[in-house]
């Protein structure tokens, strides 16, 4: 046990948390934490949230599970732990171990002794360094008060358009809240090719776009917002791109976090450029100093490489084992594989692990499979699709990352969970293909959507399944001509081929499924088929009877379910 002052610099994720569990394990320790602001302890992740009108008050992200605000005097009656807000951290003496404070409202400066010290002072919003970026009416997600301010503009019917730049998950999750309650006309511009870049491939993010533009959202890929121009108020009402320009009421500037951590490095600790440096223990270089949250550096489990974490739930993880190591219990924390999922509308997407780009950038023989199964028993009433994405590693059968996209519910999540288990031991292919998951036909299916998409990675790296990419099939359905040995094998009932043979003629050839054994000789043998169902498990079976009559064909992997979700302007009306 410690009798130690514990200083906590920030008192919003991580910085709460470590004075929370140390105060349980060490209740004679002082305990103090300090924060600029004056709302603290708050749940950032349900900003957006709360602007959409899902959470109604902005006190329910300060509350607890029992209805009690976070406030400093809740910290000090329930949790016996000194809270000073509207306090600034401006300096750390090491050598004298002190910490130099200002208080915001006075001006009064002091020093605050302390005998270990947690830096918990999280990230800070990217804003773009372009013009018209400090415009008024131009917005980052950073704090609670900037959202109640957005909410209060909405609510008093100053915003009728909305532009918001980025598409990352906040981004998105801005976008739909302007979009879903209020009713605003909203653009949403990503300089990538793609939304939610760098963490899902393009099939997945293509899908989450799609749905978006079906609920109303102007979508601009490959766009980067040039300047951002004012009224004769002075206030920003139009976003300007290299295409176009926007007009707006409002602009959210989605653009990503950096790690706050000025005062680590001017106070001589180590830093990089993905936060302050720490050890499995999360002490700094300064062995009396620790830090967590967003401000740190921290290594991914998959590639071993050092990266930025910005995620409540790892803050409040890192938190915890801050105060173990503290009160002299040793705890370690090992990294992260970057879990995630997000909201968009009706539909959530999510993953685990590293995407497919990602993997081969990183040097790894990798290698994808997509699977669109039934999030429980196909008899079950209330069954959806839920496409999965399995990356792998040729050589070692090590999964890098699962994918999933589906209907707003657990179906996803509960498979992303699993995966992420499994990923950050270095789970097989194998492993996931047994991996026991509970079964009830309301609930999944008796072969799980997760155990079928193993088995599916299992069939391609084991080159019994030859699949095209979803993007390939896509380019050769739009230009044809970059193709021109491949054939549309269509095995699905005759109702649902007829539009496609009717549009598409010589390059659509419709066999059902069932009737492929005893029409195969019907299959030009000079062409490369490309095998649709709407799932892929039908396509491998008849793949595998093609092979045997050594016929070329390639596998549509999850099959139209997939393809209708990312839509295509080439579909039969």
């Amino acid at each position: 046990m410690t009798t130690d002052h514990i200083v906590i610099i920030g008192g919003v994720a991580a910085g709460p948390k470590t004075a929370c569990r140390l105060k349980r394990l060490a209740p004679e320790a002082r305990v103090t934490v300090i924060d600029q602001d004056n709302l603290i302890s708050y749940g950032g992740c349900g900003i957006p949230y709360y602007v959409s009108g899902d959470v109604s008050d902005e006190k329910e992200l300060r509350n607890t599970s029992f209805h009690m605000t976070r406030d400093e005097s809740f910290f000090l009656n329930a949790k016996g732990v000194e809270v000073m807000t509207r306090t600034r951290a401006l300096a750390i003496d090491r050598k004298a171990k002190t910490v130099r404070i200002k208080n915001l409202d006075t001006e009064r400066e002091e020093s605050l002794s302390y005998d270990k010290l947690v830096l918990a002072t999280g990230s800070e919003p990217f804003v773009l360094p372009i013009p018209g970026a400090e415009l008024p009416g131009v917005y980052t997600i950073s704090d609670l008060h900037k959202a109640i301010d957005i909410k209060e503009q909405l609510a008093k019917g100053l915003v009728g358009r909305a532009v918001v730049i980025g598409g990352g998950a906040i981004g998105i999750e801005m976008a739909e809240a302007f979009t879903d309650l209020w009713g605003v006309e909203t653009s949403l511009i990503e300089f990538m090719p793609q939304l939610l870049p760098n963490i899902l491939d393009k099939p997945f993010a293509d899908m989450v776009a799609t749905h978006m533009r079906e609920h109303g959202v102007k979508i601009h890929l490959n766009e980067a917002a040039q300047s951002i121009e004012a009224d004769d108020h002075g206030r920003a009402r139009k976003v300007v791109t290299a295409n176009r320009e926007i007009e707006t009421d409002i602009v959210v500037m989605a653009a990503g976090v950096r790690p706050r951590s000025r005062l680590a490095l001017e106070a001589g600790l180590q830093v990089s450029k993905f936060g302050i440096v720490v050890n499995d223990h999360l002490q700094t270089s300064d062995p009396d100093i620790y830090a967590a949250g967003d401000c740190i550096e921290i290594t991914h489990l998959v590639t071993g490489k050092k990266s930025l974490a910005p995620m409540g739930s790892l803050a409040n993880r890192e938190g915890r084992i801050v105060a173990d190591n503290l009160a002299g219990l040793t705890s370690t924390f090992e990294g992260w594989i970057g879990s995630f999922i997000m909201k968009a509308f009706e539909i959530c997407a999510g993953g685990t692990g590293l995407s497919l780009q990602a993997a081969k950038a990183e040097g790894f023989d990798a290698d994808a499979v997509i699977s669109a199964q039934s999030d429980r028993a196909h008899f079950f009433p209330e069954q959806s699709v839920i496409p999965l994405q399995m990356v792998f590693d040729r050589k070692s059968r090590r999964v890098l990352g699962i994918q999933g996209f589906g209907p707003m519910g657990d179906a996803v999540l509960a498979r992303i969970d699993a995966a992420a288990a499994l990923i950050a031991k270095g789970g097989t292919i194998d492993d996931f293909s047994k991996l026991e998951m509970a079964y009830a036909p309301p609930f999944a299916t008796a072969l799980d959507a997760l155990n079928a998409t193993a088995n599916i990675a299992d069939n391609k790296a084991a080159d019994r399944l030859r699949t095209v990419a979803i993007d390939d099939f896509m380019v050769w359905m739009n230009e044809p001509d970059t193709r021109p040995d491949w054939l549309a094998l269509d095995i699905r009932h005759p109702a649902e081929t007829k539009a496609f043979t009717e549009k598409f003629g010589d390059r659509w050839l419709a066999i059902p499924y069932i009737e492929i054994r005893n029409r195969y000789r019907e299959i030009p043998t000079d062409r490369k088929m490309i095998i649709i169902c709407d799932a892929g498990t039908r396509s491998f079976e008849t793949q595998c009877v093609l092979d045997h009559q050594g016929l070329k064909s390639l596998v549509l992997g999850g099959g139209f379910n997939c393809v209708r979700r990312i839509g295509a302007a080439w579909w039969p009306s």
